[in-house]
């Protein structure tokens, strides 16, 4: 067997033990839920679980965190020989309890509706965004 129909195979073992059924459908609405680029097509999602294409690693990596499985495991069928262990992150710049109180209303929000505010602040941030700022590179 090759390695895209075994990774078609372990994509869809990760879906049903998270509960999901093995649709392209499914797939597609679940991954552009939690996907912060270009929204993949039925047809892209139908290719994985055909076994005609794997995905790229930043896809690859969204839905490893969202089937909850290692993205190792995922896309090569091995178990990882080795854990990377990080630490929570941890910001240098101490939050307005304003800030916070945003922070904690928006992991409150459904998957589709933290997509909504996510791509809203980048259309500010890139509207607003002074030339050369490292918020810019960071958008672009």
């Amino acid at each position: 067997m090759n390695e895209k129909i075994m990774f078609a195979e372990r994509l869809k073992a990760a879906m049903q033990a998270a509960g999901y059924d093995e649709r392209p459908s499914v797939l597609e609405r679940e991954f552009n839920l939690r996907y912060w680029g270009k929204p993949i097509t039925f047809q892209a999602v139908r290719r994985w679980l055909r076994g005609d294409s794997i995905p790229s690693q930043d896809k690859l990596q969204v839905l490893a965190r969202w089937l909850s499985v290692d993205p190792h495991y995922l896309r090569y069928g091995e178990a990882a020989a080795y854990n990377i262990n990080e630490s929570s992150a941890s910001w240098d710049v101490s939050s307005s309890s304003e800030e916070r109180q945003m922070l904690s209303l928006y992991r409150s929000l459904p998957a589709a509706q933290q997509k909504v505010v996510r791509e809203v602040m980048e259309t500010f941030a890139k509207a607003y965004s002074v030339p050369d700022s490292p918020n810019k590179r960071l958008l672009d």
